[in-house]
């Protein structure tokens, strides 16, 4: 992890950066409610992540645009939960950022315990995607 990735958005004078900077699983920080089972796991794991509007019009960033990839298929979206008990500090929900300013903070996602993602993706509103190997436990 921790490769910077460029994004440039077709017909727009955009540029963005991500940046996937650790993966944790089990989470091991103040541990929030254990997940429901709707939620499609048994704990918390985070992904510490960067985005930067390096140029272009403000830069919508959310937790919705991470999500992890399992080899057998499997993905793993965020619940939208945050504020409380989730693991901090938290990367920002519907934040505009201005050209030449980032954001980051970790995103948990609620995961099975006896399988570990392969992926981390990311996903613009336009659909394209970058990835970032999840280091093996």
């Amino acid at each position: 992890m921790g490769a910077t990735k460029t994004l440039v958005e077709a017909g727009k004078s955009a540029q963005t950066t991500v940046q996937a900077l650790g993966y944790e699983q089990p989470y091991a920080g103040p541990q929030p409610q254990t997940p429901e089972a709707f939620q499609g796991g048994d704990m918390w794991a985070t992904a510490d992540v960067k985005t930067c509007n390096v140029e272009g019009p403000g830069l919508v960033v959310s937790q919705f645009q991470w999500s992890l990839a399992y080899e057998d298929g499997t993905l793993i979206e965020v619940t939208g939960l945050s504020g409380g008990d989730m693991p901090k500090p938290e990367y920002p929900m519907d934040k505009t950022l201005k050209p030449e300013r980032c954001a980051r903070g970790v995103i948990a996602f609620p995961v099975p315990g006896d399988k570990r993602p392969e992926r981390l993706v990311y996903e613009l509103e336009s659909g394209e995607v970058v990835e970032w190997a999840v280091p093996k436990a």
